[in-house]
């Protein structure tokens, strides 16, 4: 019996902007269920790694492999569908303010509808049911006619972790969720987010080390666009971290 195919495959991966290079020489695999984070500096290059693996930018070198697939040459069609089975939340959390929470949470199934039912969600929300339960589960049932203007810093990130869940994704891609947070919210947000991946895969940038031991069951450790350490998140020490964040 053949061993699973990696949810993310990185050969030599590597990115340049111009003469300036983000990531280089890459070499990752991400299993499906696993609850990876992302440390470094600022700068390391982990949000344009997240970019990489979540499709929205193409390597410059090497090879990205999503669900065995090769992202390189896709049509523009299969890679939407690839990108459908992908769930991203960002620290703007890409929520539109001027609409009602249930517009919001079901944008996460916009790319699983039709043109013609996403048109008619705008007018009457639809699926509703699925939209109370999500909003349930992270405890904002009570907004769903909420107009997301209105809401909490706290309460949208609520509203877009729903937004993951009625989109079910596969993998799940968080840049920096927590960065604002003081360290009880923090821990309630990565709870949410780690919701999800008991049937799909986190992978989640952090700047808090405790939270990577305490959510997640792997760290890998980025710096200078570089990978430097990838280790399973319990084993995180002092010495680790040190030389991790080590001014130059």
């Amino acid at each position: 019996m053949s061993a699973a195919v990696p949810c993310v495959s990185l050969r030599g991966a590597g990115r340049r902007f111009g003469a300036n290079p983000a990531l280089l020489d890459l070499d990752l695999d991400i299993d499906a269920g696993e609850r990876v984070a992302l440390l470094g500096p600022s700068g390391a290059g982990k949000s344009t790694l997240l970019a990489m693996i979540g499709a929205a930018l193409p390597p410059t070198e090497g090879r990205v492999e999503l669900f065995g697939q090769d992202v390189d040459g896709l049509s523009a069609r299969r890679l939407r569908a690839l990108q459908r089975r992908i769930g991203t939340i960002s620290q703007r959390l890409d929520l539109i303010e001027q609409v009602r929470v249930v517009h919001n949470v079901n944008a996460g199934r916009l790319g699983q509808w039709s043109t013609t039912r996403a048109l008619a969600s705008l007018c009457w929300p639809l699926s509703i049911d699925d939209v109370r339960e999500a909003l349930g589960r992270v405890g904002m049932e009570w907004a769903l006619f909420e107009r997301t203007e209105r809401l909490s810093g706290g309460e949208r990130q609520r509203v877009a972790i729903a937004r993951l869940l009625v989109q079910s994704p596969e993998l799940v891609l968080a840049d920096e969720p927590v960065a604002s947070l003081d360290p009880s919210r923090a821990a309630e947000i990565l709870t949410l987010l780690s919701a999800p991946a008991e049937r799909s895969t986190l992978v989640v940038s952090l700047h808090q080390p405790e939270l990577a031991v305490r959510h997640c069951t792997r760290a890998l450790g980025l710096r200078d666009g570089r990978l430097v350490f990838d280790v399973p998140a319990a084993r995180l020490d002092d010495h680790i971290l040190t030389d991790l964040y080590a001014l130059t």
